[in-house]
C-alpha cells in the first residue's frame, strides 16, 4: 500500500515537474519577438557621433522598425518590453579606474531596467572606439558594426549557442577565408605583428600592411574583396584594459575574426603575432 501510495505521489507530482521545466526561457525564446519589436536608437548628445549614427541606421537597418530617440526617452521607456535599445555605452572593465572605450549595445527593454542597463538583457554588444580620444575611424565602420550586430541578432534568434556565445560564436569563420585578401592599417599591428605581414606580404600578395587612411578608403570604397582590420582600444590604456581586434569584409560586412587581450608591459594594443599566425593559418 505504501509502495502503490509513493508511485501515486510521483505521478501526481511529475506534471508539476515538467510544467516548472516547460517554463524555463532561454535567451533564445526572449529574442523572438525582436522583428516585431521598435528599436530605439538612442542619441547621445554627441552631435558628430549622432549625425553619423542616424546616417548609417537609415542606410543598413532591416531586420526590425526603428525610431530614434534621446537619452531622456530611454529614461522613460526602458522599463517596457516593447522596445529594444540600441545605445552607446562607455565600457569600464572590471580592474580599470575608469572607462576607456565606447561601446555599441542592444539591449531589450523590461522589468529590471529602473535598476541599470546592466540589468536589461543584453542581445550583444559592440566596440566602437576608444572614449577619450575616438580616432574618426568608427565613423568609417559604423555601418559595418551595426550589420554586425544585426547578423548577430538573427544568428541568436536562429540558436541558443550564438545568443549566448556573443560575437565569438559569429566570427569564427577565419578558417573558410583563407584566399581572402587581408587588409591590415599599420596602426594596427604590434612590432613583432607587422613583421609578419611585411614577409607574407613580399611573398605571396595576399596580405597588404597600408596606412590608417588607404584602410578605411578600402573599407568604404569596396572596390575588391577584401577583410579590413579594426582595432578598438583605449587611447591611455591603464591596467586591466581591453584591445579587440577585428577583420571586417568590406563588401558583406560578415566579421571574419575577433578576439581581445588584455593590454600589459608584455602586451601592447593592436593585433599580436600570434593574431597573425592564426590569421595566416601559419
Amino acid at each position: 500500500m505504501k509502495k502503490i501510495s509513493a508511485i501515486a505521489a510521483f505521478m501526481l507530482a511529475l506534471p508539476i515537474v515538467m510544467s516548472a521545466q516547460a517554463q524555463i526561457t532561454t535567451k533564445k525564446m526572449k529574442l523572438e519577438d525582436f522583428g516585431a519589436k521598435t528599436t530605439k536608437i538612442v542619441l547621445s548628445g554627441n552631435t558628430f557621433l549622432d549625425t553619423s549614427l542616424e546616417e548609417a541606421v537609415k542606410n543598413v537597418w532591416e531586420i526590425s522598425p526603428f525610431e530614434f530617440c534621446t537619452l531622456e526617452e530611454f529614461t522613460q521607456l526602458k522599463g517596457k518590453d516593447d522596445y529594444y535599445f540600441l545605445m552607446t555605452v562607455l565600457g569600464k572593465f572590471r580592474k580599470e579606474a575608469e572607462p576607456g572605450l565606447t561601446m555599441l549595445s542592444l539591449v531589450k527593454g523590461g522589468k529590471g531596467a529602473e535598476k541599470g542597463i546592466d540589468k536589461m538583457l543584453e542581445v550583444v554588444t559592440v566596440p566602437l572606439c576608444s572614449a577619450d580620444f575616438p580616432s574618426g575611424r568608427e565613423i568609417v565602420f559604423l555601418p559595418a558594426l551595426l550589420d554586425i550586430i544585426q547578423e548577430h541578432v538573427l544568428a541568436s534568434m536562429d540558436k541558443d549557442y550564438n545568443a549566448y556565445g556573443g560575437l565569438s560564436s559569429s566570427a569564427r569563420n577565419i578558417d573558410k577565408a583563407a584566399s581572402a585578401i587581408k587588409v591590415f592599417s599599420e596602426n594596427d599591428l604590434t612590432d613583432d605583428a607587422a613583421q609578419i605581414v611585411r614577409k607574407y606580404e613580399a611573398e605571396t600578395g595576399r596580405v597588404r600592411l597600408v596606412t590608417e587612411d588607404e584602410a578605411d578608403g578600402i573599407m568604404e570604397e569596396a572596390m575588391e574583396d577584401c577583410l579590413v582590420s579594426y582595432v578598438v582600444a583605449p587611447t591611455e590604456p591603464m591596467a586591466g584594459s581591453f584591445c579587440y581586434k577585428m577583420l571586417i569584409d568590406n563588401r558583406t560586412h560578415k566579421l571574419y575574426y575577433y578576439r581581445r587581450h588584455r593590454i600589459s608591459n608584455t602586451l601592447a594594443p593592436g593585433f599580436l603575432k600570434e593574431d597573425i599566425l592564426r590569421i595566416l593559418q601559419k
